[in-house]
């Protein structure tokens, strides 16, 4: 079976997602790559719900809909790995690399950007499909401004997070190796994995591969972002 049939909801509500984010936030170390990812998508969560209650997404309960599917897959990677339990193959690097000195913030941020976009939003799209039985079409929308709050994210989290003047010598090798992923080519590829798996549904043991092989894929990418540098 799927992952998207065999995943059970565990949060409810948008502040729901927000509760327990800002809890985890409250308990983990600053610098582990865990907590760093995690104040990055506190601050997308926080925005998207600020969208929501201005009025900005034509179709709330979609929108709604999408971004606690998004997230509850997240938080059952967090789970996992509370329980003794492996996460997805995507989250597998970001939670092995989490207290590496050599491994920047940016790269933490970068790689579980990587690991929720690249992996979790193609299933959350099937999920947030079955919850409201309409298809990846009907919510094209709402996934495209999420998006967009994402990217527009992304170059203040880039600023936020590179190495200032002081840390020249790691900049030219960070820069080259961050250069290499971007976030809009990630979203185009995940609207393109959702459609396939939504296809799929119809073929479990398909679609079940097709999820598997999309995790590892973007497990694999996540390693390379979290590539140790020198001091």
């Amino acid at each position: 079976m799927p992952q998207s049939e065999q995943f059970t909801s565990s949060v409810d509500s948008v502040d729901t997602v927000l509760s327990r984010m800002r809890v985890l936030a409250a308990a983990l170390p600053e610098r582990d790559g865990i907590a760093v990812f995690n104040r990055v998508y506190l601050t997308v969560t926080e925005e998207v719900d600020r969208h929501i209650d201005a009025g900005r997404f034509a179709g709330a309960r979609a929108a709604i809909t999408l971004d606690v599917r998004f997230a509850e897959r997240y938080l059952a990677a967090v789970d996992a790995v509370a329980d003794e339990r492996r996460p997805p193959a995507c989250w597998r690097p970001l939670f092995q690399f989490r207290r590496h000195p050599g491994v920047r913030p940016l790269q933490f941020a970068l790689a579980g950007i990587n690991a929720h976009i690249g992996h979790d939003l193609a299933l959350a799209v099937v999920d947030a499909c079955r919850t409201l039985h309409c298809e990846p079409a009907d919510l094209e929308d709402e996934f495209d401004r999420v998006g967009d709050l994402l990217v527009s994210l992304e170059e203040r989290i880039r600023e936020d997070l590179m190495p200032g003047p002081d840390l020249l010598q790691i900049a030219d090798p960070l820069t080259h190796l961050l250069g290499s992923w971007s976030l809009e080519r990630a979203r185009d590829a995940t609207w393109s994995a959702a459609r396939a798996l939504w296809a799929l549904r119809r073929l479990p043991d398909l679609a079940a591969e097709f999820a598997e092989r999309l995790d590892t894929a973007v497990g694999f990418a996540g390693r390379m972002l979290l590539t140790p540098l020198p001091d």
